[in-house]
């Protein structure tokens, strides 16, 4: 018989990019929009069998269209554990007269939060909040996202692209508030967000260059946990582990979604499909 010491601290499942919609693949990126109802619920059995916490999808649970999350919101009602999302820049593609409908509609009370479970403080970004397509039309946001991506593009930074976004200064406040009561808590930080932010990639989130600095500072911050480039990457910087989960709407018939076990020393990252296997061991 396992004992306690022989047992993770928490489970819980992760999916990155269903990306879903009714149309068409587009061959030449090898994006299968509508298999990935499929997919997902093949997800979810899977999630089903285990014992998790909870399950997060990382982001573009949609590729466009509002309608679209009447087809694939569906699939999620036969989920078996705690449900969370958060939001990515493809669930934006909307008519401008939904894009405040956006969050509500999967069920966000806030677009980002956080929750803990097991002494692991979990922290869900709206990495969308600053853009050219998130905010309303007219909304501050905008003009402040047009002109840090101006910025970037004449410092030539490979992620200064329209497709991007990042957090506002409010919420980055927001973050680091949220790591130093984990730390006053004694609490263990995994933090979530669409935009990875190393190693360093064109899907990076545009404020990377202060976000790094803020997890790397804190022993007790764990791991940053993201999706948006499909094809997947990871890094450590100063035993912080940067993991970027790859695409589930790519190719046409391979999966690819995880299993996350935290232990006491390590997190150990079951992969399926096309997701790897890995051990990311906690900093002391």
């Amino acid at each position: 018989m396992a004992s306690i010491s022989d047992l993770p601290v928490l489970r819980f499942g992760i999916v990155a990019d269903p990306q879903y919609a009714a149309r068409a693949p587009h061959v030449g990126m090898n994006r299968h929009y509508a298999r990935s109802l499929a997919k997902l619920a093949e997800a979810i059995a899977v999630f089903n069998d285990a014992d998790l916490s909870f399950v997060m999808t990382l982001g573009d649970i949609i590729d466009r269209d509002f309608e679209s999350f009447d087809d694939i919101l569906p699939v999620y009602d036969s989920l078996k554990h705690e449900n969370f999302f958060l939001l990515g820049n493809h669930d934006f593609s909307v008519t401008p007269d939904r894009l405040a409908d956006v969050g509500q509609r999967v069920g966000l009370v806030s677009p980002y939060y956080s929750f803990v479970r097991s002494g692991w403080r979990f922290v869900a970004l709206n990495g969308n909040e600053v853009s050219t397509f998130a905010p309303p039309e007219g909304h501050p946001y905008r003009e402040i996202a047009a002109s840090r991506l101006a910025d970037l593009r004449a410092a030539g930074a490979i992620n200064a692209q329209d497709w991007n976004a990042m957090p506002s200064d409010e919420q980055f406040a927001w973050l680091s508030d949220e790591i130093k009561a984990a730390a006053a808590a004694g609490e263990r930080v995994i933090v979530m967000n669409h935009y990875p932010v190393y190693p360093p990639n064109e899907h990076d989130s545009w404020d990377r260059e202060r976000i790094i600095p803020l997890l790397t500072a804190h022993e007790h911050v764990a791991a940053y946990f993201s999706g948006h480039n499909h094809a997947g990457n990871s890094g450590a910087l100063d035993g912080c582990h940067f993991l970027n989960f790859k695409g589930m709407v790519d190719t046409e018939t391979e999966n690819t979604f995880a299993i996350v076990e935290v232990w006491t020393d390590r997190i150990e990252v079951r992969g399926f499909g096309r997701e790897d296997n890995r051990t990311l061991e906690l900093r002391r």
